[in-house]
């Protein structure tokens, strides 16, 4: 007898989804790196074509890898249905151009990836598809932002790369009232310790590059939410070349297996290093969901079961002194990436969101001297004792 589908924990669920099996009937599950799929009988071909029958035909479209990893997603997020993408940027940029029409508008808190508030402020507006920032400490003030060709409101919580924490379900309501999609970027938190869509998300997007993949190996991204609209998605999504490939689809499915608890030793990681950041006297600040101190520590213990993996901090000297501190790293990594099993720093000043004007590095709270660490699972002291030092010089 089968466990209820719908009683399986996360774990289970990471784990024991499987989509199909072979003749061989494999434990787990093999490569399928096909680029199409064969038919015995031309009608048979005719229908799949033709979308009145489920198979295989193009890996564009579907592929076992590819669907496997999707179900699990879908599973994990409490979503009905999902599509992947190539990288995270690929799945943000299809969903816009899917979901909105020339004209249109999007409302998006202005904390936000760097890669993404380029495409919001200055790709997208070549098909007059606009895009209007809402300060994240007065999200209130969203509905003065409203216009009537807005279709959207986009969010990331915790943001990237200041940790903030929105209030998902408040920002679910406003959107609803006005009959806007609410657009959840879930990236930092993953399904394993926040799940958007019962806050109220229409739709979860991921770079399942980071902590999905886990350990630096793949690009991919992912979307999920109701059937409809994916389905909408889906169809806009396949005819422009950026599925995610079924070897990184394989490799980000056996990933989601070892997920939680490679989370939960990240966050405990995290905090701990969070803990020892906010005494050391060269950083001036320390921003971490579930540092105590945090004015919105009870607003992330309310959507989040742990805190993630990011600690963001100011280091007194400004932009100079974040890039001294970076250079002074014995052990850490000096990279773009987050979410890696390796602990990885970064100035995003200068690096990921360089691209930014002084302004917008303002308005998304991006100061000289904040340093973005993604912390890694090796142990806590080696980690500590490498930032230590590197704060010193």
């Amino acid at each position: 007898m089968n466990i209820n589908e719908q009683k399986k924990q996360f774990e289970t669920q990471a784990i024991r989804t499987q989509t199909e099996r072979t003749q061989y009937n494999e434990h787990s599950t093999p490569l399928f790196l096909t680029s199409s799929f064969v038919y015995d009988e031309s009608e048979e071909m005719r229908a799949v074509f033709a979308d009145e029958i489920s198979k295989h035909s193009y890996s564009r479209y579907t592929n076992p890898n590819i669907n496997e990893f999707v179900e699990k997603m879908t599973k994990l997020e409490r979503a009905e249905a999902g599509y992947a993408y190539a990288s995270g940027m690929g799945a943000i940029f299809s969903t816009m151009m899917a979901l909105l029409n020339s004209g249109e508008h999007i409302i998006s808190c202005s904390s936000i990836y760097g890669a993404t508030y380029v495409l919001f402020s200055s790709t997208l507006p070549r098909w007059n598809i606009q895009t209007s920032f809402f300060d994240i400490r007065y999200p209130e003030m969203i509905e003065k932002l409203i216009q009537p060709n807005t279709k959207i409101l986009y969010a990331e919580s915790p943001t990237n790369p200041v940790c903030d924490v929105l209030d998902l379900g408040f920002l679910a309501e406003i959107a609803h009232k006005h009959n806007l999609l609410f657009i959840v970027d879930n990236c930092f938190a993953t399904p394993y310790l926040q799940t958007p869509i019962t806050l109220g998300a229409d739709i979860v997007l991921h770079s399942a590059t980071k902590l999905i993949d886990g350990q630096g190996r793949v690009l991919g991204g992912v979307v999920v939410g109701n059937k409809e609209i994916i389905n909408k998605i889906y169809l806009f999504s396949r005819g422009i070349g950026s599925t995610l490939s079924p070897f990184n689809a394989w490799i980000l499915s056996k990933s989601l297996e070892t997920l939680s608890v490679r989370v939960e030793r990240h966050c405990e990681n995290a905090l701990k290093l969070a803990e020892f950041l906010e005494q050391h006297h060269k950083v001036d600040s320390v921003k971490y969901p579930f540092l105590k101190s945090n004015p919105q520590y009870q607003l992330a213990k309310k959507q989040m079961k742990m805190g993630g993996n990011i600690v963001a901090f100011e280091i007194k000297g400004g932009f100079e002194a974040g890039k001294k501190f970076q250079d002074s790293l014995l052990m850490c990594s000096m990279t773009s990436n987050l979410g890696d099993s390796r602990t990885i720093s970064t100035h995003p000043a200068s690096t990921t969101h360089a691209k930014l004007t002084k302004d917008e590095l303002a308005a998304s709270f991006i100061t000289e001297g904040m340093i973005r660490i993604s912390v890694g699972l090796e142990h806590i002291d080696d980690i500590i004792e490498d930032i230590k030092q590197a704060l010193e010089k």
